[in-house]
């Protein structure tokens, strides 16, 4: 149980992450331009970005923080248990089976769960690093747009 909320945690870290970089450039009006017009040039550069790139930083992150992780297949001590009191049971010891069973789904269980949640944290770095490259052509096309309209962007 702990280390899903640390993978949750850390999950929630990198969507966070992957939303703030579309936030990181500074902007300065070089040219003396109002906080109004400044305010218009950004909406402008964002919906002419968004339209260059295909990425809309907005949606990106909407979409990182909906994502659901699956989780399925039958096993633990229950299906252990079963899968031990059938063999047992040709054997002539269903009890005995069971109870073997019982230990050797648990750690099949465990042996799963481990190996599935390796699985989800590998998706979450690759979808992260996804991210991150869509986000930076977002950016490049954005800082363009307010270069072109005489801005410093860094």
């Amino acid at each position: 149980m702990q280390s899903v909320r640390i993978w949750l945690g850390s999950a929630l870290v990198l969507c966070v992450a992957g939303t703030a970089a579309a936030q990181d450039l500074y902007v300065y009006p070089a040219k003396n331009q109002t906080d109004e017009q400044m305010g218009r040039d950004k909406e402008e550069c964002h919906d002419w970005a968004v339209k260059q790139t295909g990425v809309d930083p907005a949606k990106l992150a909407a979409e990182a923080s909906t994502q659901q992780q699956k989780s399925g297949g039958m096993g633990g001590a229950a299906g252990g248990a079963g899968m031990g009191a059938a063999r047992g049971a040709m054997s002539g010891d269903a009890a005995g089976g069971a109870v073997q069973g019982i230990g050797i789904g648990r750690l099949l269980h465990a042996v799963r769960a481990r190996r599935q949640m390796e699985e989800q944290q590998d998706a979450a770095a690759q979808a992260q690093q996804q991210r991150q490259t869509l986000l930076g052509r977002y950016d490049r096309a954005y800082g363009a747009c307010l270069t072109g309209r005489g801005y410093t962007v860094q």
